[in-house]
């Protein structure tokens, strides 16, 4: 295998990672998407990356395992009463202030960022652009023409896609989304969220130190 396909192949599996983590954190666990989290490969899968679910993942009925998962979605991240927002403004601690609601400039700064980058958002979503799931499919969208650009051996797309891919990381997805997954850690009541919340955090992290090192190697 060449180095470009190597980087194709390594660009893809990032974007892969970018939409899982985009689907859990969108809605409620589907009965599809729960059938593709328990195949065994994808099990293997998310054992590689330090995820492990407890015995009543496997044990309950998956009606009853979607119920549950159900609860604590809405609990954790909608409400009514206290809950964890999935959204940059509340969490980004800036220094102008503009930060702790929705709709703060935060928020403003991402839906720039996406348009000016040529990428939207699905037609059908109607929340706000620094939802935790419209970012992270953002960051999935330009892996995945990242990894289109290194088959098709367009190096200077490629390198442009890193680009904002490092800047869209190092201005929004590392200011807010640790300081969110660790909230998520400490208040969820079920394995499912508690250790998808550290994968995320941990990919982030891991994200933001590799892509520094490909813009000091280009």
């Amino acid at each position: 295998m060449t180095e470009v396909h190597e980087k194709s192949d390594v660009a893809e599996n990032r974007g892969n990672v970018y939409g899982l983590l985009a689907t859990v954190f969108s809605q409620e666990i589907s009965s599809d998407f729960l059938l593709q989290i328990k195949d065994p490969r994808f099990l293997g899968v998310l054992s590689g990356l330090g995820v492990e679910f407890n015995g009543i993942f496997f044990e309950k009925p998956d009606d009853d395992l979607l119920e549950d998962l159900a609860v604590e979605f809405t609990r954790l991240f909608l409400g009514p009463g206290k809950h964890i927002s999935p959204h940059e403004s509340i969490h980004h601690e800036r220094n102008d202030g503009q930060w702790g609601t929705l709709w703060g400039q935060s928020t403003v700064d991402v839906k720039k960022f996406i348009e000016s980058a040529g990428l939207g958002y699905k037609s059908e979503y109607k929340g706000l652009p620094d939802h935790i799931s419209v970012e992270l499919e953002f960051m999935q969208q330009v892996a995945r023409a990242e990894a289109q650009a290194w088959e098709d051996e367009d190096t200077d797309k490629a390198l442009y896609c890193l680009k904002i891919e490092k800047k869209f990381i190092e201005e929004h997805l590392a200011c807010w989304i640790p300081v969110f997954c660790e909230k998520v850690i400490q208040q969820a009541e079920l394995p499912f969220y508690r250790e998808l919340a550290g994968l995320t955090r941990k990919f982030i992290e891991f994200e933001r130190e590799e892509l520094g090192k490909e813009a000091l190697q280009g």
